[in-house]
This record gives structure tokens, C-alpha cells and sequence, in this order.
């Protein structure tokens, strides 16, 4: 049994270039979080649990892209009638495609298209519900409760944290209608009967250059919420408040301090990882980056750990560490054949 430890040097180059700028935070809860590797670069009350409003239709449409029939024509019965605030008008027994009230439901912030989803997807709002909460206990939510698909709070109410709503925010984003969705800024609608022209409510959006999408929320008990995604570069975030009067200006002023501190260094690429050691060559499946301070890039260590005792397959992993916490270990693997000698190797040898 052979083992092998090979320390890897770095000559980590930023994706995007480092400034540094104090933030500013008006929210009552606030979070920022790496879309890729999920690292929380600045938090501010994240872990406190407050009413969330209408940014709970971020559940509401990532379930059903995932377990509806998005191309299905549906009817809005009887349970828009109880619905207020909010809403894309929909008239009793009007068919539009779920497709189109997703588009509703997130930029126009529709309850009544909220309710409609809930029962075509589900059977039932409360059956929805049970849905809802599932998928939050699956994605890692744990300090999260959802009663209805809308975000209204005077019957009954939803509770999360800046936290747990940037792990949803990761979760949908990976979803590319969902990212389609958030990112439109007009979508137009004809139904058996009428038309809709439906702007984005989110504000943020073409307003702010690096914003990609997000959803708003409001009501008198919860306040102002806010979950936006934003790109610069290679660096890809999502921003969280929660009770915040001045939302939109303070998404903007964390998300300039995010790309003003951070950047996103490629730490491995799989495409240029040569390991040979004894003839044998190893290589990795998948790249890894992370985003770095410019006071943290020389703190990281890379350990390549091989213990070649089989011929082929897994044989042992890179360990990636920032001040010797462990941020990932990537799986080494040993090509079936051997490098093949030439003239000149077997001579010398």
C-alpha cells in the first residue's frame, strides 16, 4: 500500500477585483450569501424569526415548477374570492396556463394566483402547505413555518429568517425557469378572457446593473422584505432583509460592498490538474472556487491525499482549508492505465 501527500501550491488570481467600502444595513435582519459556495459574507440578525410577507412565493413557485405541469391550462375557482391585496385579477372560472401565473405570482406578486397554484399543484391550499413545509425541512430551513402560499398575515402567518430564505434563494436559483422567471421584467398574457401586460414589481431590477432577479414583500405586520440575486463577474450573491424601510437602496449598498470585498478565486480546475506521481496520473471530476478577501487568499492551503491501493477509481482527495478550517475536500481519482513511457524514460530507467 502506497500513500501519498502532495502539498499544492497556489497562485490564486481573483475573477473580479477587491476594493473595500463600509456597508451601511437598514434592515432589522440581513444577510448575504455566495449562490455557488453558500459562504455568508455578512450577516446581521440572520438567525431571528420574523413574519416574511409576500417573499414566502418564492416557495410557492419553485414547488410548483418542480412537481406541477407547467404547460397545464387551470382554472381559478372559488378560492380567489377570499383573496385581497395583491393580485393579478384573475376573474372566477378564468383558464390561464400555470406557466403564466408563476409569471404573476412573482412579478406582479399575485395572492389570488398564489391560491390558484396551490390548489392545481396540490389538490388543496393546505395540502400545499404540508408541501411547503417538506421542502424547507429538505433544503435545510430549520427555523422556518409556512401556512399559506401568499405571505398574508392577518389569519394565519408565516415565520423564517434572513438565513433560511437565502438557503431558498440558493435552492430556486439552481432552477433555470425559476431564474428566468425572476429575471423578466414585462411578460405579456392572453387568457380565453382577457390580456395582461405584467411589469416586475421588484424595483430593483434594471434599476440596479448587476441585479438578476428577486422578489418583494410587504405588509403592515412583517414590513418590507427582500430577497435579490445579483452577479459581477464571477461572483454570484443573494441578499436577504427583513423589515427593512429603505430595501432597495440597501440591496444595493450590500451588494457593493459584497463585490467591493469579496472576489471568487478558482482554487481547482479540473481542467488543469496534473498530478502525476510513480507514472500514474490522477485527476478530479469537478473545479472548485470560492470567494476570498484579499486578506484571506494566502491563508488558503491545498492537500492532495493519495492512498493507491487500487488500480482504478476514488484513491483519495484534495482538502481545500482556510485557516485550517476545512472548506471542502474533492475527490481524487487514478486514470486505469499508466503514462505511457517513451524511448528516453525507459533508457534512464
Amino acid at each position: 500500500m502506497k500513500k501519498v501527500l502532495v502539498i499544492l501550491l497556489l497562485f490564486l488570481i481573483p475573477l473580479n477585483v477587491l476594493g473595500e467600502e463600509d456597508t451601511f444595513d437598514t434592515a432589522r435582519s440581513s444577510i448575504i450569501v455566495d449562490l455557488n459556495s453558500g459562504r455568508v459574507l455578512y450577516e446581521n440578525n440572520a438567525d431571528e424569526e420574523r413574519l416574511i410577507a409576500s417573499i414566502t412565493k418564492i416557495m410557492t413557485c419553485i414547488i410548483a415548477i418542480e412537481e406541477g405541469n407547467l404547460n397545464k391550462e387551470v382554472k381559478a375557482g372559488e378560492e380567489i374570492l377570499k383573496m385581497y391585496g395583491t393580485s393579478i385579477y384573475l376573474e372566477l372560472n378564468e383558464k390561464m396556463k400555470l406557466i403564466d401565473l408563476l409569471y404573476g405570482l412573482m412579478l406582479r406578486s399575485g395572492n389570488d394566483a398564489s391560491v390558484v397554484i396551490a390548489k392545481v399543484v396540490a389538490g388543496s391550499e393546505d395540502e400545499f402547505v404540508k408541501m411547503m413545509n417538506e421542502k424547507a425541512k429538505e433544503i435545510g430551513m430549520t427555523n422556518t413555518t409556512f401556512s399559506n402560499p401568499h405571505g398574508l398575515d392577518e389569519e394565519t402567518k408565516n415565520y423564517s429568517t434572513a438565513r433560511d430564505m437565502a438557503k431558498l434563494s440558493r435552492y430556486a436559483y439552481k432552477n433555470e425557469t425559476y431564474r428566468k422567471i425572476i429575471g423578466t421584467e414585462e411578460y405579456r398574457v392572453q387568457t380565453d378572457s382577457k390580456s395582461y401586460l405584467w411589469y416586475n414589481r421588484m424595483k430593483l431590477l434594471g434599476d440596479y446593473k448587476y441585479c438578476t432577479g428577486g422578489k418583494n414583500g410587504y405588509t403592515p405586520s412583517a414590513g418590507k422584505t427582500l430577497v435579490t440575486t445579483h452577479k459581477k463577474d464571477d461572483l454570484e450573491i443573494t441578499i436577504v432583509t427583513l423589515d427593512d424601510n429603505d430595501e432597495y437602496n440597501n440591496h444595493e449598498r450590500l451588494a457593493e460592498y459584497a463585490f467591493d470585498n469579496y472576489s471568487n478565486y478558482e482554487i481547482l480546475d479540473k481542467n488543469d490538474f496534473d498530478l502525476i506521481v510513480d507514472d500514474s496520473k490522477y485527476y478530479i471530476k469537478k473545479s472548485f472556487s470560492y470567494p476570498l478577501s484579499e486578506s484571506e487568499k494566502d491563508n488558503v492551503s491545498v492537500l492532495a491525499s493519495i492512498d493507491d491501493n487500487i488500480n482504478a477509481g476514488k484513491v483519495g482527495n484534495v482538502k481545500i482549508s482556510l485557516n485550517n478550517k476545512v472548506l471542502e475536500k474533492v475527490p481524487i481519482y487514478k486514470n486505469a492505465k499508466k503514462k505511457k513511457e517513451n524511448f528516453f524514460t525507459k533508457l534512464f530507467s
